[in-house]
């Protein structure tokens, strides 16, 4: 009986997210590409969006927000989300739909504030003195407990640390001691030392130490330049709900991470007391405020409180830019009897601007398809793509893309790299779209229970 062989190729696991092939607005000098950025068609919306963009980057959005109206399955998420992504790289992006505001635990408006702050970035630089250098030479010094003579603890050390220009021995306290060893700092690793807070940062083993293994998963680095003491700018960052969470619960930064996730309602004198500092780092050139995006889905679930709440928000200096979308009519302002386009009180629908989203052509269904069978690594014959642009033109969008992973798990059965149309077929008959359920549910109407 032979033995069982190892794969030499294993498949990568990757999770692929509905809009995970969104990359921006696709515009060249204002203009909207046929297909640009991951976005196809909505040539008119993505240059409005393209505007909006200028608009926030120009800070003058000030007190407006934008909503996206328009049939489901149109894109007003990917539009929202490729707006995120032409703002840059690091600006928060918060999604909420409007039913997630209704907790038993927390008010609703503590849970928009929350979303609010969290779509508010604050990158922070700081300039701190760092010891940086290869050890070339640890020695621990041991001491008597104070409390059990028969127990050694480390009470110091002596640590040489090197670079490619100097060569100094320093005594370190027994605070800098325990890092050392809670590191597993060794001769040859590469290291840092914070001069304030006397953290101990290993950064890898030296590429000068020799080897003492043919098989490592140490990091290999090379010996540092410049002198050892020397200034390191520091750069993170973090959002205005992350720094209310930690003056909440009087911590550092680290306590964001060792705290607890309960939910709970922070105290508006917390926020008021973020808020003053981050402006002194403001106007100290300490940090600089990130704008964000708050998306809200589903807008029309708001109540009358809630988009009060949000009209007030709006005003403040520091707010993100919100985006509503809504593929609502005329329907009823929650907690009110009155009938609103949207479903949104007129104050605050005379604060947006707002983009239509309109529903996509044949040929573009068709290019939207092939973005996301390429994104998805499913590779269509050309008869599966002209069923599924079909399917997706007189049916769905959404239903069209949700087949093309089914599709490949039949193909693959069959032991088949490539989709056909005959493994489209095979899996539109497994799986109803709305329309057939709703067809299903009126045939067996008595059959269901009411």
């Amino acid at each position: 009986m032979s033995s069982p062989t190892l794969s030499t190729e294993r498949e990568k696991f990757v999770r692929i997210s509905i809009h995970s092939h969104i990359k921006g607005l696709g515009l060249k000098d204002g203009r909207a590409l046929p297909k640009g950025g991951g976005l196809v068609g909505q040539v008119k919306a993505r240059e409005a969006a393209g505007i909006v963009v200028k608009l926030i980057k120009e800070g003058k959005m000030a007190g407006r927000g934008v909503l996206l109206a328009g049939p489901p399955g149109t894109g007003k998420t990917a539009l929202a989300i490729a707006i995120a992504k032409e703002l840059g790289e690091d600006t928060p992006f918060v999604a909420l739909s409007g039913s997630e505001i209704y907790s038993a635990e927390v008010k609703k408006t503590e849970v928009l504030m929350q979303a609010l702050r969290k779509a508010i970035g604050v990158r922070i630089h700081e300039f701190r003195k760092i010891y940086e250098g290869m050890v070339t030479k640890m020695e621990i010094r041991f001491g008597k407990h104070p409390y059990n003579p028969y127990q050694q603890i480390p009470i110091g050390a002596t640590i040489t640390l090197k670079t490619k220009v100097e060569e100094r021995t320093f005594q370190v306290d027994e605070g800098i001691t325990a890092e050392l060893l809670a590191k597993g700092v060794n001769e040859g690793d590469v290291i840092w030392i914070d001069s304030e807070t006397g953290k101990v940062t290993k950064v890898g083993k030296s590429e000068e130490s020799p080897s003492k293994y043919d098989i490592s998963s140490v990091k290999v680095v090379p010996i540092p330049s410049g002198s050892i003491i020397k200034e390191r700018e520091f750069i993170y960052t973090v959002s205005l709900h992350d720094l209310d969470l930690m003056n909440a619960r009087s911590g550092s930064l680290l306590s964001l991470l060792f705290g607890g996730g309960e939910e709970r309602e922070i105290p508006p004198e917390v926020r008021k007391r973020v808020d003053e500092t981050v402006r002194e780092w403001v106007d100290n050139g300490k940090a600089e405020i990130l704008p964000g995006v708050l998306f809200i889905d589903d807008v029309h679930m708001l109540d009358i409180e809630a988009y009060s709440f949000l009209s007030r928000a709006m005003e403040s200096d520091l707010a993100p830019i919100i985006i509503l979308a809504s593929n609502r009519g005329f329907t009823r302002i929650r907690g009110t009897d009155i009938i609103s386009p949207h479903g949104i009180p007129l104050d605050l629908l005379d604060r947006l601007l707002i983009i239509e989203t309109k529903p996509y052509t044949k040929d573009e269904i068709k290019e939207i398809l092939k973005i996301r069978a390429e994104e998805e690594g499913v590779e269509l014959e050309e008869g599966a793509l002209e069923l599924l642009t079909t399917i997706g033109s007189e049916r769905s969008l959404r239903y069209a893309t949700q087949l093309l992973a089914p599709a490949k798990v039949i193909a693959q059965g069959r032991g088949s790299k490539v989709v056909t149309k005959e493994d489209v077929e095979k899996v539109k008959g497994l799986f109803t779209d709305v329309r057939e359920s709703a067809r299903y549910l009126k045939e067996y109407e008595e059959s269901f229970l009411k």
